[in-house]
């Protein structure tokens, strides 16, 4: 990448977060995070004054992150999911946003982040 990109890195299972940082630290990217809640999320979103992008799961021990991702929004942040859950289980509010089924492999992950971030690495 010519210039560090900062993501928000939104997990809740270690390992998993583990994983998708370095993956994302690979590919040159900055990591915020991992985050593993919403209200950790949400005051990330308010701290950081520039993010690029953000790799969110969807649901945080039982806690749905679509508040994380309205206010990533307001601020013209791009969103990737990272879940289980399959497209029929996303509101439809939220069905433009480019979804990664976990496990998310590093191949995966950089093309998404080609496309929907507008990353390159």
């Amino acid at each position: 990448m010519s210039e560090r990109k900062r993501i928000l890195l939104v997990e809740d299972e270690y390992m998993i977060a583990e994983d998708m940082a370095q993956d994302l630290r690979s590919l040159g990217v900055e990591v915020v995070g991992p985050l593993p809640s919403v209200e950790r999320a949400l005051a990330a979103v308010q701290a950081e004054a520039e993010l690029d992008g953000a790799v969110l799961d969807i649901n945080l021990k039982g806690h749905m992150v679509y508040p994380v991702v309205d206010a990533l929004r307001e601020r013209n942040v791009p969103v990737l999911f990272t879940t289980g859950y399959d497209a029929a289980a996303i509101p439809a509010r939220y069905a433009n946003v480019e979804r990664c089924e976990k496990p998310v492999t590093g191949t995966r992950l950089k093309a998404a982040l080609a496309t929907t971030l507008k990353l390159d690495g």
